[in-house]
């Protein structure tokens, strides 16, 4: 598959307008993608200021998830070697000062049409709980929690269950101290061989 391959996909992906009715500030769908990527990443839904700067993870949630990968800023946006697939592409505004869930038309549009092309991936992180929904159905755990800490199980299937690297999440990490005494070693482990 060549690497423009993509691109009259994703041009359409980033003029969708379809749940614009539901969006607070509109739509403006965010994806990173390539059919040459190695790893991909399945998150929730891009922020509020990711929403401004139509980067994925371009905030405090995309430098934690940088760190827990081990990589830099310049191959974490190098789409030939990551592609970020959210299951809402657009921010679907807020509630109770948390993010609301994705918008549940965007991913049954977009991912079947769009996955499948990533024929060279070798490593699908699930981030967060709707990730996890999408990516896992039934075989995710009771709570993220559990699918997280069953992460081996999932592994054979080639997808890595994560909690959201979220600065809300901080009380999540310090309950689970073995996410990153035991997990994370693993992950950058299995993200290194993934990329090269």
């Amino acid at each position: 598959m060549k690497a423009d391959a993509l691109v009259p996909l994703l041009t359409e992906v980033r003029a969708c307008l379809l749940c614009s009715a539901h969006l607070p500030l509109g739509p403006r769908p965010v994806v990173q993608a390539s059919a040459l990527s190695r790893l991909l990443i399945v998150s929730q839904a891009p922020g509020c200021k990711v929403h401004d700067n139509g980067i994925p993870f371009n905030d405090a949630s995309g430098d934690r998830l940088r760190d827990w990968l081990g990589v830099d800023r310049a191959m974490f946006y190098d789409a030939e070697r990551i592609t970020i697939v959210p299951m809402g592409f657009c921010f679907p505004g807020t509630l109770k000062g948390g993010d609301l869930p994705p918008r549940p038309e965007c991913a049954p549009a977009w991912h079947p049409r769009l996955l499948p092309r990533l024929t060279r991936v070798r490593l699908t992180l699930a981030i967060g709980q709707y990730a996890q929904a999408g990516l896992l159905g039934e075989r995710r755990g009771r709570t993220l929690t559990h699918t997280v800490l069953a992460w081996s199980a999932h592994l054979a299937r080639g997808v890595l269950p994560l909690p959201h690297p979220s600065p809300r999440d901080r009380a999540w990490l310090k309950r689970n101290p073995w996410f990153e005494a035991e997990m994370l070693p693993e992950l950058r482990r299995l993200v290194i061989e993934a990329l090269h």
